[in-house]
């Protein structure tokens, strides 16, 4: 016994001293692949699961020529510019025998023009095979543009992005330029071009995908089925895309912020050209804690040209868009639409995005990087499973004509009975409304 015990000691220091000489780099890497963004918690819900498409990503860069360069305008006159938007495209394809459906994402921390947080490029794991072929098998596909934050990345969302895309779905997410960690700038880029960007995205993505397109995308997604998705500023725009126009007070303050520029006036819910914007390809929406009605961007006439369903998202201590007064508000003042508001109860404004990358975490580091992805008091890995859970049950209604409304039509409160498709004693601190659009509007 006692010379047993002497080997199991030389065993436990032996590994010991082996693994203290493994760079720590290596362990981290280990232990970050272990759990890739999205994958499925033990208490996940039913629809969360990923679907039984593989998923192929590729990168794009659409060029939106002869737009309004806002950040040089001057004196009311505003000078022209060929916007650059790159974009990442998850779709259903095919994964070869030898071939794993995995992927590194290039990103960065840090934030442009903030001395206290330098760029730090890191890399990120997800589940999809880059340039993979699609596949054609069921195509087309219905359509899914994400919109992020401000300031943001097209990667934001990735545990979404690649969710839909193994359920059938063509998910573009744009890089919306002057809005992106790397390339932030002033804020009225964000406020003019963010639905502008969108419907563009759409147009690129229609064209693309026509049959006798030589792109990748030849017959693969339908544009005429399409959903967006935005998170924050990225709500915002989406809303607007899909028909709420932006309010008089908006253009007071733009004017105000440009030096007399009347660019976002084409937005807005009177404007002739606006109400000729209106896309009928769009058949739903996302908004996570859109932006805005707190500032008086939204009002009623403007939440009335909003008619497709929307599905709303929010935190009740939602700090940046606003809760009651924020997101909550325009989900009761959108009478026109059939609407749903998702909250999580004690959320603050980081209810979309993946969780925090390990590196935000190392020492040194800004902490408002870490605090860029976090809730304080939820699990990120969590929410972003109930959020594929529901987001997979509105879409897979109103894009894929699927039953799937027995997960919409759940009690209000969580807590007062379980909830249907999750598992015993896991719907909690949630509350999900419904409201059908006023027929008298």
């Amino acid at each position: 016994m006692k010379n047993y015990s002497y080997k199991l000691l030389v065993l436990l220091t032996t590994a010991f001293i082996f693994l203290a000489f493994i760079p720590v780099t290596t362990i981290a890497q280990t232990n970050k692949d272990a759990f890739i963004n999205g994958d499925a918690l033990p208490d996940v819900p039913e629809l969360s699961a990923r679907g039984s498409y593989k998923v192929g990503v590729r990168t794009l860069e659409f060029v939106h020529a002869n737009q309004v360069d806002i950040l040089k305008s001057k004196n009311g006159v505003d000078p022209l510019y060929d916007r650059h938007l790159k974009v990442e495209i998850w779709y259903p394809a095919i994964i070869p025998t030898d071939k794993k459906e995995l992927v590194a994402y290039d990103q960065v921390m840090g934030l442009n023009g903030d001395s206290t947080r330098p760029f730090i490029p890191f890399t990120f794991m997800g589940r999809a095979l880059r340039d993979a072929a699609p596949d054609i098998s069921e195509h087309p596909y219905p359509l899914v543009i994400v919109s992020h934050g401000y300031p943001g990345s097209r990667l934001i969302l990735t545990y979404l992005t690649e969710n839909l895309a193994s359920k059938g779905y063509v998910v573009v997410s744009i890089d919306h330029t002057e809005s992106t960690f790397r390339d932030r700038s002033g804020f009225q880029s964000t406020l003019l071009n963010r639905a502008k960007d969108e419907l563009f995205v759409l147009d690129q993505m229609a064209e693309l995908s026509k049959a006798n397109s030589k792109s990748f995308l030849a017959g693969l997604a339908d544009a005429d089925n399409t959903a967006l998705i935005g998170y924050s500023m990225g709500g915002y725009g989406v809303l607007n895309a899909a028909g709420a126009g932006y309010s008089n007070k908006l253009d007071s303050f733009f004017s105000l912020l440009t030096g007399g520029s009347k660019a976002i006036q084409s937005r807005l819910t009177n404007n002739s050209d606006y109400k000729a914007s209106r896309d009928s390809r769009i058949k739903a929406v996302v908004a996570f804690a859109p932006w805005g009605m707190q500032r008086g961007v939204w009002d009623t006439a403007g939440l009335l040209g909003l008619k497709v369903p929307t599905f709303f998202i929010a935190g009740t201590q939602d700090d940046v868009s606003g809760y009651e007064l924020g997101t909550k508000a325009i989900f009761k003042n959108a009478v026109s639409a059939n609407r749903y508001l998702l909250t999580y109860e004690n959320g603050r404004h980081n209810i979309a995005p993946n969780p925090p990358p390990p590196e935000t975490m190392q020492p040194g580091i800004s902490p408002s990087e870490y605090g860029f992805y976090s809730e304080p008091a939820w699990k990120e890995q969590r929410i972003n499973n109930i959020n594929q859970h529901f987001i997979t049950a509105f879409l897979g209604i109103y894009l894929k004509k699927k039953d799937f409304s027995k997960y919409l039509e759940v009690n209000e409160k969580s807590n007062d009975n379980p909830w249907t498709g999750f598992k015993p004693r896991a719907s909690i601190g949630l509350e999900l409304l419904h409201a059908m659009p006023d027929n008298k509007n």
